[in-house]
């Protein structure tokens, strides 16, 4: 049983898309300390066009959150969960090519990898609070 659910994980870590989806959290996340907003440098130099794309999204990404998280500004979000919801957000409302339930459980699932021990629960919350009051 335990093998099995270790080849399962596996496999997940290794599936393109979640790999280019970390790509992304962490070319975000580099861009949360950019100090004066236009300066873009990314680690992950072959997502850098959809990163910008992000980017240039990011009022209406950040207002989706700041509505479904009322009592976290969000300039006091973890810099890594903010940049997990601004993905996720961006791949619900924008681009729209995956299924909603896919886009939640990609950004819970990289939420556990690389965020606290609440993160993930934030996340699932405040992106289950955006799926409910999209149009």
């Amino acid at each position: 049983m335990h093998a099995s659910i270790a080849e399962s994980n596996y496999q997940k870590l290794m599936d393109p898309r979640h790999i280019k989806r970390l790509n992304l959290v962490q070319n975000l996340y580099s861009y949360c300390f950019s100090v004066d907003g236009k300066t873009k440098i990314f680690p992950n130099k072959k997502d850098s066009k959809l990163t910008n794309e992000i980017i240039d999204h990011l009022d209406e990404i950040d207002l989706h959150i700041s509505k479904s998280a009322p009592k976290y500004p969000i300039n006091k979000i973890a810099k890594t969960d903010l940049s997990i919801l601004r993905l996720a957000v961006f791949e619900l409302l924008i681009d729209k090519k995956e299924p909603t339930k896919v886009v939640i459980n990609e950004a819970v699932e990289i939420a556990k990898e690389l965020g606290n021990e609440r993160s993930f629960a934030f996340i699932n919350a405040v992106l289950g609070s955006i799926n409910t009051t999209k149009s």
